[in-house]
């Protein structure tokens, strides 16, 4: 079962630039640490998709040893898994999120 999960994983964050498992959707997140990643990627302008984890018990359970981060929200770029809501928030306050994002060409730089 595992294995069928880290499969469904790695499609996932294959097949999309920037990509998060969060609890709801960017629409309607259902607890805040998702709701702030969703808000930073919008606010930063980068397209991403996302994975509603609460819909899903295996990947719920199976992203966490994927990636072996304990918690969700969990923010992939071009398959690198980059952090949780404060690693996001961190790189957003410092400016280094635009920069990394800008770096891996899933943004489009802002003059």
């Amino acid at each position: 079962m595992a294995d069928a999960a880290n499969e469904r994983i790695q499609g996932l964050i294959e097949n999309q630039d920037v990509f998060l498992f969060m609890k709801g959707t960017p629409v309607f997140p259902q607890c805040g640490f998702s709701a702030t990643v969703a808000k930073v990627l919008n606010h930063v302008g980068v397209e991403f998709e996302s994975f509603n984890v609460l819909e899903d018990a295996e990947i719920r359970e199976g992203i966490k040893s994927f990636s072996n981060w304990p918690t969700i929200p969990q923010l992939y770029v071009k398959g690198e898994f980059v952090g949780g809501c404060d690693i996001v928030r961190e790189m957003f306050e410092t400016g280094e999120l635009r920069e990394f994002l800008s770096n891996k060409g899933v943004l489009k730089s802002t003059a």
